[in-house]
């Protein structure tokens, strides 16, 4: 049995097994007193407020440490528990000698709670003041000791949960603090800020600075976080109509009330940020001057009639809801007659896409976030995952704690390899060779799960033979890693099971990124690791909604639910959904000749139409929260092109690079200021629910695009909210059939969502794969298509960092953020740095093929010999001015992670 049953103050309960009576009870609403536990934290006993009477027991034991067995009795309240409570709470008080009134915590104070709780009215030990000064060194919260009650939820959540061990306990006995090794400042003990221990603290000693002194809000909202893909619950608190704070809900899927520093800390201020568009930009004498939405919208509308469907573009945004996008794809289509429309997912997981639906039927991740942590292997390669998805890197971690096998891949030395059982150093732009040669020795060494490839698998031998070509003498020298090396993490990923694969750009971003892909899925099939709790191949999508864009069709390829815009019945059905045609029975009934046909044939990707009005193919751009100046390859030909558009609109919430370069600039609301939904990496749709009224005369993006279409006489855009839009999406997306706000109140749902009565699908290929039986795909070896040379001997990869995202448009926003992280810098290792005379901190000239720029050295040792890397999040050193635009054939993805580049320490600085 997995439940036991026990009495709890008189009432019956089930309880898990390997639970405690204290979960027991918390899981059937039964309260007992408690300030050293926390639901993320393992029993620890500290506190001792949690005792109960149990019956054939001695004593009184504490209910976070007793485990419950068949018939036990609890009681948790009664007139001796009680006293022997308040004579605890007196011992603890005694170190806590302050004033309720004059604490930034009254109100909203555990310990305030529980004194209340056991009746303890009067202390009457002498108090014991301890006289320590308030910690205000770091960016986002104050560390107040005197009011410390040494607990050690802030210790054990920073080294169980978060595996950071930024803080401990220090001396010992009545000496005894929280604090840092040697106390040095948290940004020297590699803190990462997230506020864990902000959150599991029940006094006032570690308190968010934001919010201290505010009082309780005026209202709290649920939302979804707009920074990556894993898309964690936030509780919004406003007061005045302003975001005070925000912070993790507890228990809500995906993030169980965790957060990232971004996340918890980085999102009130670039929301109210006195750079934030307020009002409409029109172009006069060469400026961006102030214009009323009327005069704006109408120059938009009438602009945009004068250009033929071949010579625009729509550029929409994985920033912005699954609404918004598909209000905007319907646009392109619609009503400007094109399906050149694309958005960032170009750049980062065109790849995945591409790839997993030729070996699955469907380009998404095939399991849920949690899943990880019950992973027996975890294979994760091509992701810095403890940097761009921190709390999926939290599941990774559990898997660890539970003695799963983790195998990093990388260039660099990340994170998570401090987890790793295998670490596969490989040269930047070799994962088709390393997965082949790992492959080829689990089906030479009889590993294969042969049962699930007959069954469930196509073209099986066809790849076999293709494993030929991967001897591992070759496999070892293309990529530098050790044959041993990869003989032993093959034997890891083969024997252990449930094993799961997780990806980001390392594997996308790359002039064969399709193919990395493919690889994986060859992996996951050849080992029996997909359609199972645990298995699978898990792409980290790197936005809040990059998936859900996707999902909405923001493709040249497809509409929403990937039904491809070539398929004519496809075709007709969207043309009638949208008005734009009438069934054929009708038009033959009563000879109806009139045709407003949706275009037939794909369009061009993000890159192609940067391409196409460099040769003044394309002529009009509208941009809808992107940021192509920073984001896209080799930069300065993106602003030569964008410079020499006849018409760019851009559609943001700040005055971006790109919207610098606009003829109109439209403010759009911040997803704080409307309502909608983002689809998580794990295809989890979940509310984004409205918290403030938009700043200054800014709207929503779904808005101002329906306005647009309105000044262009087009029909169905007469959306009176996003409840109408999402309606329309059910009804024309099979995948979200099912999904609607009234049931996402309960939670999100993880499509395919058919219908009202489905639960969602957490994991995809369970009976079967989506195109039928998983196809294997034969691969060959190519490498990166610029290789480093005399000229430009070293290799540049780039990616992000903890602390800023994508093109740093909100994160550059949040001055403690840029305390953290202040400039882009140029990470070198020591080895190259001492031959090129590289200190700490000089400043250098890192120059390619396609431009050049200065940035600060940062030597370290996270940098292999021969590989350079750099962020993308800096305008002063825009790392993309250097990329490869160079496409992969098929998912027309630039190369980001490898170019050749030159570096040179700048004389007399």
């Amino acid at each position: 049995m997995d439940t036991v049953t026990l009495t709890i103050d008189g009432r019956e309960i089930q309880a898990r097994k390997g639970a405690t009576v204290l979960q027991a009870a918390l899981d059937a609403n039964i309260y007992i007193p408690t300030l050293c536990y926390h639901r993320d934290l393992t029993a620890f006993g500290a506190c001792r407020l949690c005792i109960v009477e149990v019956e054939k027991m001695r004593g009184f034991p504490p209910a976070c440490t007793t485990p419950p067995t068949e018939g036990m009795v609890v009681r948790t309240n009664t007139p001796r528990l009680q006293e022997l409570r308040r004579n605890i709470m007196e011992l603890i008080l005694s170190e806590h000698p302050y004033s309720c009134l004059t604490c930034p915590k009254n109100l909203n104070c555990e310990l305030q709670s529980v004194a209340r709780y056991v009746g303890l009215e009067q202390v009457t030990l002498a108090p014991i003041y301890k006289n320590l000064p308030i910690d205000r060194a770091g960016p986002f919260f104050d560390r107040d000791y005197n009011l410390c009650i040494l607990c050690g939820r802030c210790v054990r959540m920073c080294q169980e949960v978060r595996h950071v061990g930024a803080i401990s306990f220090t001396y010992r006995g009545g000496k005894a603090l929280i604090g840092t090794a040697f106390d040095r400042p948290l940004q020297e003990v590699s803190c990462e800020f997230c506020g864990a221990c902000v959150d599991a603290c029940p006094t006032g000693a570690l308190m968010s600075r934001a919010d201290k002194w505010q009082g309780p809000p005026d209202s709290e909202v649920v939302t979804t976080c707009p920074y990556c893909g894993v898309g964690c619950q936030l509780k919004v608190k406003v007061k005045e109509e302003r975001i005070v704070s925000t912070t993790p809900v507890p228990e809500d899927i995906p993030n169980h009330g965790q957060a990232c520093v971004k996340g918890r800390f980085g999102i009130a201020e670039f929301v109210h940020h006195p750079q934030r568009l307020t009002s409409p930009l029109i172009r006069r004498d060469g400026q961006l001057q102030e214009a009323s939405w009327d005069e704006a919208l109408d120059l938009v509308a009438a602009r945009l009639k004068t250009f033929q469907p071949q010579e625009l573009g729509v550029i929409s945004s994985a920033k912005c809801t699954n609404e918004e996008n598909y209000v905007m794809q319907k646009f392109a289509r619609a009503v400007l007659g094109t399906n050149s429309v694309d958005h960032c997912a170009r750049l980062c997981h065109a790849p995945t896409v591409a790839g997993l639906v030729q070996s699955f039927g469907s380009g998404a991740m095939t399991n849920s976030i949690d899943e990880v942590g019950r992973a027996a292997c975890v294979l994760a390669i091509g992701t810095n995952t403890t940097e761009t998805h921190p709390v999926t890197a939290l599941q990774v971690k559990r898997a660890v704690d539970n003695g799963a096998k983790l195998i990093v891949a990388n260039p660099r030395e990340i994170d998570l390899c401090r987890f790793a059982t295998v670490w596969l150093q490989h040269s930047p732009g070799t994962d088709v060779a390393l997965l082949m040669g790992m492959m080829r020795v689990i089906v030479e060494e009889g590993l294969a799960d042969s049962a699930f490839i007959e069954a469930r698998c196509e073209n099986f031998d066809s790849f076999r033979q293709s494993l030929q070509d991967f001897d591992l003498d070759f496999v070892e020298r293309i990529t530098g890693v050790p044959r041993d090396r990869i003989v032993e993490a093959a034997r890891t990923y083969a024997t252990n099971s449930p094993a799961t694969i997780l990806y980001a750009m390392g594997i996308t971003q790359h002039s064969h990124g399709t193919d990395n892909v493919l690889a994986t899925a060859n992996l996951a099939m050849l080992t029996g690791n997909v359609g199972k709790p645990s298995t699978g191949v898990n792409p980290l999508r790197g936005q809040n909604n990059v998936q859900g864009a996707c999902d909405m069709g923001a493709l040249p390829n497809v509409y929403s639910g990937y039904q491809a815009v070539a398929n004519p019945d496809i075709r007709e059905k969207f043309e009638i959904a949208w008005g734009c045609s009438l069934p054929s029975l009708i038009k033959e009934k009563f000879d109806i000749s009139w045709e407003c046909s949706l275009p037939s044939s794909p369009g061009l990707t993000l890159v192609e139409m940067l391409e196409a009005a460099s040769r003044k193919e394309i002529r009009a751009i509208y941009v809808m929260g992107e940021n192509p100046v920073l984001s896209d390859p080799d930069v300065t030909h993106v602003r030569e092109t964008l410079a020499q558009l006849d018409f760019l609109v851009v559609q943001d919430i700040f005055l971006s690079e790109t919207a610098e370069f606009a003829h109109v600039v439209l403010p759009a609301a911040s997803f704080a200021e409307k309502d909608g939904t983002f689809t998580n990496t794990e295809r989890r749709v979940q509310r984004v629910r409205k918290a403030i009224e938009p700043i200054g005369n800014s709207r929503p993006d779904w808005w101002i695009i329906c306005q647009v279409a309105r000044r262009m006489e087009a029909r169905g855009f007469d959306y009176s909210d996003p409840f109408d839009i999402m309606e329309e999406i059910r009804y024309i997306t099979p995948s979200y059939g099912g999904i609607s706000y009234q049931r996402l109140e309960d939670g999100g749902l993880q499509w395919p969502c058919p219908t009202e009565d489905h639960p969602g699908t957490p994991i995809l290929h369970a009976s079967s794969f989506s195109r039928g039986k998983g196809r294997f795909i034969p691969l060959k070896y190519i490498p990166p298509a610029e290789l480093p040379d005399e000229d430009y001997p070293l290799v540049l990869t780039t990616g992000r960092n903890l602390y800023h995202f994508h093109t740093g448009t909100m994160t550059r926003k949040v001055a403690g953020l840029n305390t953290l992280d202040p400039e882009g810098t140029l990470e070198i290792g020591p080895s190259d740095a001492s031959q090129l005379g590289i200190v700490q901190d000089v400043k250098v000239r890192v120059s390619s093929r396609r431009g050049e720029l200065v940035a600060r050295a940062k030597v370290t040792e996270a940098s292999p010999p021969g590989v350079v890397f750099m962020t993308f999040h800096f305008a002063e050193s825009p790392a993309n001015i250097l990329t490869n635009p160079k496409l992969d054939p098929v998912s027309k993805i630039p190369e980001y992670k490898v170019c050749a580049v030159r570096v040179e320490k700048l004389q007399g600085i």
